[in-house]
């Protein structure tokens, strides 16, 4: 009995061992400020960009349909 006891626990301390790292956890975080001059934001940008190209195949049908 006295054996599984001892051998339960150098398997728990072994495994313990193996599960935990050795290294250093300390991470250091640096506070970053972003200047920008846009004034528009990405998603604008994007919606102007479908814009102009969905008005371009609107041009080209209204083109067809001239024709």
């Amino acid at each position: 009995m006295m054996k599984n006891v001892m051998l339960g626990m150098l398997i728990l301390f072994f495994t313990s061992i193996m599960f935990s790292s050795c290294r250093d956890t300390k991470t250091e975080t640096k506070e970053v400020k972003v200047e920008t001059t846009e004034t528009k934001r990405a998603i604008e940008r994007a919606g102007e960009k479908v814009d102009s190209k969905v008005n371009d195949e609107i041009d080209k049908a209204i083109d067809k349909i001239d024709d």
